[in-house]
């Protein structure tokens, strides 16, 4: 497959705001940075919401629609929005501004895990704001839950009753046995979207080896019924991106998954990562899909069916 989807995560709810002047929290910033994202070559843009006053993640309806309309007025790209919200926040918290906005694809995580944030900590002691700090201290006791029947619930209310498809989040093998049961009871239909996430603290390590094996492993479980993308967080982005190409998947950057554009030099932009994995996958002979290839090969519902 020459044409390779590059997603660009743009904000996220794990990284806070003392950690780079550059990470987009308020509806200006998330907007520009996705809009110049989509110009950079990002075919789908994966968003969150943020508390404008102090950057804190959030699932209000209002913290999207301060963004959305904008994006979608200035770029053609695919919106994709988080059902995982963050791990903090109950799943009617983590749908209620899905369920509104009924964009055209929602992310999915595929089981309940720990999701350790706390070495993100560093030796940090200076903050922006009194909530980064004990936030990312208390995920040494935080489990993300996403169980078997929550996520038929996501897959019912945005799925079948909203029309959206889905980037089904593998953070590990067992995802991918998860989403095989999904497909068995009928409510995952191809083409399946798989994004191994890679490199978080709870999930699978961001090593070459492992992704040959998750990849292997999705081949004995969906055949050709899927497509598969990667990202890696921290300083694997870049090298797993480019391994992905070469395999013949899709890429995913942004500050969501790294705050970095190469070691110990900050990303000014999601623009900057996504032009630097642009000429990565266009070396590895991969011509970059435009958002409405894109839309043909996920069976999108379409830009005009969305709720904002």
């Amino acid at each position: 497959m020459s044409k390779i989807i590059i997603s660009c995560a743009v904000t996220g709810s794990i990284h806070t705001p003392s950690m780079s002047p550059y990470l987009p929290v308020t509806p200006q910033a998330i907007a520009e940075q996705a809009i110049a994202a989509a110009r950079a070559g990002a075919a789908i843009l994966h968003l969150h919401a943020r508390n404008p006053a102090d950057g804190r993640p959030s699932a209000q309806l209002e913290d999207f629609m301060a963004f959305l309309p904008a994006i979608r007025e200035e770029t053609d790209a695919v919106i994709n929005l988080s059902t995982g919200g963050s791990a903090v926040m109950s799943l009617d918290q983590r749908l209620a501004g899905p369920m509104a906005a009924e964009p055209e694809m929602c992310s999915l995580n595929m089981g309940t895990m720990n999701f350790a944030l706390y070495p993100m900590l560093g030796k940090r002691t200076e903050w922006l704001h009194d909530w980064e700090e004990p936030f990312l201290r208390d995920s040494d006791d935080l489990v993300f839950k996403n169980t078997p029947r929550d996520i038929a619930t996501v897959l019912e209310l945005l799925g079948r009753e909203r029309g959206a498809r889905f980037e089904f989040e593998c953070y590990d093998l067992s995802h991918l046995t998860m989403l095989r049961h999904f497909v068995d009871r009928g409510l995952v239909q191809a083409p399946i979207f798989i994004q191994f996430v890679m490199g978080v603290l709870g999930g699978v390590a961001a090593e070459p080896e492992h992704l040959a094996y998750l990849k292997q492993t999705a081949d004995g479980l969906f055949g050709d019924d899927y497509m598969f993308s990667v990202l890696a967080a921290g300083r694997q982005q870049m090298p797993m991106a480019g391994l992905c190409a070469t395999m013949g998947g899709h890429v995913r950057v942004g500050l969501e998954d790294n705050l970095y554009i190469a070691r110990g030099e900050l990303a000014k932009s999601n623009a900057e990562q996504v032009e630097k994995v642009r000429e990565i996958v266009e070396a590895a002979g991969r011509v970059v899909a435009t958002p409405d290839e894109t839309r043909a090969m996920l069976g999108l519902k379409g830009k005009d069916k969305v709720g904002f």
